[in-house]
């Protein structure tokens, strides 16, 4: 009995040890294709002729040095006016910091790099290898300024 007790406990602890082994070994890293957060907080007065695309439906436009990467600034709509700004850092293999350009159909914005494509109008994936969206950063607009912020 002593024998067949013995036999039990090192069968028990050798799937103890197994599943233990496969728990440490199976657990991955999350992805870190995710733009990291700054701090943004940037004022874009439409009347600025530098910025006259942004008045359009689907008219965009770049901002420099904030974000991680640039800003740009799409206009949904202008009635009443609407306005989406992303980073234009490429949500794949974020560490490269790859930037995204606006393609001339005006509705989808590519880094040329790796060829992921996004919408503009959401910021979401329209053709891999990303899979994370861009990263949104808050607009308001008060008919002369928008407000560009996180």
């Amino acid at each position: 009995m002593y024998r067949e007790m013995n036999k039990v406990l090192k069968i028990k602890s050798g799937i103890l040890i197994f599943l233990t082994v496969l728990v440490l070994f199976s657990c991955k890293k999350k992805s870190a294709d995710y733009v990291p957060t700054v701090t943004v907080n940037y004022l874009l007065y439409t009347s600025d002729p530098a910025f006259a695309q942004v008045n359009i439906v689907g008219g965009h436009t770049y901002i420099a040095n904030i974000g991680v990467c640039g800003i740009v600034v799409y206009c949904t709509s202008t009635n009443p006016s609407t306005f989406m700004a992303y980073d234009r850092c490429c949500t794949y293999n974020v560490a490269n910091r790859n930037v995204i350009s606006v393609d001339a159909n005006g509705v989808t914005a590519t880094d040329a790099v790796c060829g992921s494509k996004f919408l503009l109008t959401d910021g979401s994936v329209n053709h891999g290898p990303a899979s994370n969206i861009l990263k949104i950063y808050q607009t308001s607009f008060d008919g002369t300024a928008l407000h560009i912020f996180n």
